[in-house]
């Protein structure tokens, strides 16, 4: 059995159990959000954001389904004018959707709730990453994932007995 739990940080709550992601909703309303934008990769990230806009209902946006590895600047513009009009972000996926998020969040001022798939660990830093071209740009802002966000992770454990 996988032990449940709420962790609440300064600015960042965890929300940790079994099947955690059916309240989806219950964190966007908590956040006082209205017009959430899913942000999500193309494909599986694209099938995970597509059934979060469901869970969300009339609180969702839409599906921004273009995030990419290392946030090229292109994808962050787009995603920022995606973004506009919304009143706040669901990250859905690994380190590429919830580093998009990050810029946007930055850029828009905007709450972020995270439902990470992967082990990226990216949900839990204030470290954001932008590339163009060859080169790339890190930085730390606190701002822009700490701001009134949640975390909901996602993540199916498979246990296998010998």
């Amino acid at each position: 059995m996988v032990a449940s739990f709420i962790h609440d940080i300064q600015g960042q709550r965890v929300v940790f159990a079994a099947g955690a992601v059916a309240c989806v909703a219950d964190e966007a309303a908590r956040l006082g959000l209205n017009r959430a934008l899913v942000i999500a990769t193309p494909g599986s990230g694209a099938r995970l954001g597509g059934r979060l806009v469901e869970m969300l209902g009339a609180r969702a946006a839409g599906l921004h389904a273009q995030a990419a590895l290392h946030v090229p600047k292109p994808t962050a513009e787009a995603g920022v004018a995606a973004a506009r009009g919304a009143d706040g972000l669901v990250a859905a996926g690994g380190g590429a959707a919830i580093g998009l998020a990050k810029i946007i969040a930055r850029d828009l001022g905007l709450p972020i709730i995270a439902v990470p798939t992967t082990y990226s660990g990216s949900e839990a830093t204030a470290i954001w990453g932008l590339s163009m071209g060859s080169a790339s740009s890190l930085a730390r802002m606190p701002a822009c994932c700490r701001a009134r966000s949640s975390t909901i992770p996602s993540l199916r454990w498979r246990y296998r007995r010998r």
